[in-house]
């Protein structure tokens, strides 16, 4: 039974800027991002079919744990009095709104206090029966994917209709690097959307090359140790100074797969005996035919 992950973060904001900021409510209330988010949902179901589908939320963006490990981790997208995240103010008033519309529509919603979504969604890949199917804009997620079970991403950095579904083939040919060792590659490369600046002096190039013959950091610093040939006197270099921030690194980049979740119903929900709820929302914040495209899609 299929299950599908929305990493609900990374659709909101690509709902936000791909959708007119003109859509509003009778209020004047924005309601861009959530039209958008609904028409996604909706597509998706309708492309993938899935039987199980849960819409993953930041419990905290910025995890004390992983602060703890390095106090820069997403500083980058801290507001100017370095209290909260910065987003659109837009976006802002928009999310409570469309968590009320899933649940009008019984959509099973899970955050984690002190979990990124990331962090949810790589528990359910590994605790929950495949196929996985996890939807997201985001690389970073790319380090979940594995044949068995069945974990694939639906990658939407070119937007839905022309989406990537990434599997660890895909990952080899992209990347150039076993489809396993994802991780270990952004490990080594850094990610500047989440302030990680990786190994100091390595690029995509010199992670892919390290990748492609060593397994974890661990090894690959034995191996710069070693002087092994494939590896050149200047990468060898970089590899031993940044030792340092590889003592952390790997647990900093890897999503946490040990998230206490909520033991709730996964299955999509079932047509409610009143749609009075989400009738009402549909008019308050005029969503008209994103509603009616996800209720078409449910078979209701």
């Amino acid at each position: 039974m299929s299950l599908m992950l929305l990493d609900s973060g990374s659709l909101w904001y690509r709902a936000y800027y791909g959708m007119p900021d003109t859509l509003v409510a009778p209020d004047g209330t924005p309601v861009n991002a959530i039209r958008g988010y609904l028409d996604m949902t909706a597509r998706l179901i309708s492309m993938y079919r899935p039987k199980r589908l849960v819409a993953c939320l930041d419990g905290d963006w910025r995890p004390t744990w992983r602060v703890e490990l390095y106090p820069d981790y997403k500083a980058n997208r801290l507001e100017e009095d370095g209290e909260g995240e910065a987003e659109p103010d837009l976006l802002t008033p928009q999310i409570p709104i469309l968590l009320d519309v899933l649940d009008a529509f019984g959509f099973p919603v899970v955050g984690a206090d002190d979990y990124e979504a990331d962090d949810v969604m790589a528990t359910y890949a590994v605790t929950e029966p495949g196929p996985i199917r996890i939807v997201t804009g985001d690389r970073d997620l790319f380090q979940l994917v594995k044949p068995e079970p069945d974990v694939q991403v639906i990658y939407l950095a070119k937007g839905i209709s022309n989406h990537d579904l990434v599997n660890q083939d895909w990952i080899s040919k992209k990347y150039d690097i076993p489809g396993d060792r994802y991780g270990l590659f952004a490990t080594f490369r850094g990610d500047a959307s989440d302030g990680l600046p990786g190994v100091k002096g390595i690029g995509e190039k010199g992670a892919a090359l390290i990748a492609r013959h060593y397994a974890t950091a661990e090894d690959a610093i034995a191996g710069a140790i070693a002087e092994h040939e494939h590896l050149s006197a200047g990468l060898r270099k970089k590899i031993i100074e940044g030792q340092d921030y590889l003592a952390f690194a790997p647990k900093l980049v890897a999503c946490a797969t040990d998230v206490p979740l909520p033991r709730i119903d996964l299955q999509l929900p079932k047509k409610p005996k009143s749609m009075d709820e989400i009738k009402e929302l549909q008019d308050k914040y005029a969503l008209g035919a994103s509603i009616d495209r996800l209720i078409s899609a449910l078979n209701w």
